[in-house]
């Protein structure tokens, strides 16, 4: 989920009003870097256009595994997420009959977008496969006479600095590069992803 002044109205001078477009997040600078967009980072239309832009010529969709939820302590975590209601991500499926993988920035943690279709999938009397389970994890789902794969890539958020830090192909890196940082691991990462063929 956003953070709660994307609800409110209250954007900071370099968030986007658009999916992931807190100015504290890395997934737009990190899609930035790996596809050379340019992309503004500021309240303006013209920044929401570019992300629009990029993901119709890319054909990838977009959204938040949450519809809604609630909260004790106003911050934007998955953890402190309460009465979860999840968007139906089957649905989707079964409506994009084009749609072969689901990526989900976060994993398997407690309220981590893998957790949570995890949740949607169990209550269909479904279950993914496991194909890799180092990160990113893949996963197979069978549902609908298809076969969806899931990769389940480091959270774009700060919160996932700390396991990214005690990661060891992350000390690995820093070691054989003592300027490589956690956007380069996540940029490393995603690339892997988004570039596949």
């Amino acid at each position: 989920m956003p953070p709660p002044r994307f609800s409110l109205g209250e954007l900071r001078e370099k968030d986007v009003n658009f999916c992931y477009g807190s100015c504290d997040g890395m997934l737009w600078p990190v899609l930035d870097s790996i596809f050379h967009l340019a992309l503004r980072y500021d309240n303006s239309l013209e920044a929401v256009n570019q992300r629009q832009a990029f993901l119709r010529r890319e054909k990838i969709g977009i959204c938040d595994i949450v519809d809604s939820c609630k909260r004790d302590k106003i911050d934007a975590s998955d953890f402190g997420m309460k009465d979860i209601c999840l968007r139906n991500i089957l649905a989707q499926i079964a409506l994009h009959s084009t749609l072969h993988t689901l990526i989900f920035t976060g994993g398997n943690s407690k309220n981590g977008p893998e957790y949570l279709f995890r949740r949607q999938l169990k209550s269909h009397g479904l279950r993914l496969c496991c194909m890799r389970d180092k990160t990113p994890r893949i996963h197979r789902l069978s549902y609908n006479n298809r076969e969806i794969m899931t990769i389940s890539l480091t959270s774009p958020s700060n919160t996932a600095n700390r396991a990214i830090g005690s990661s060891e192909l992350y000390k690995l890196r820093k070691r054989a590069n003592p300027a490589f940082s956690p956007i380069d691991f996540r940029i490393e990462q995603y690339k892997e992803v988004f570039l596949a063929k």
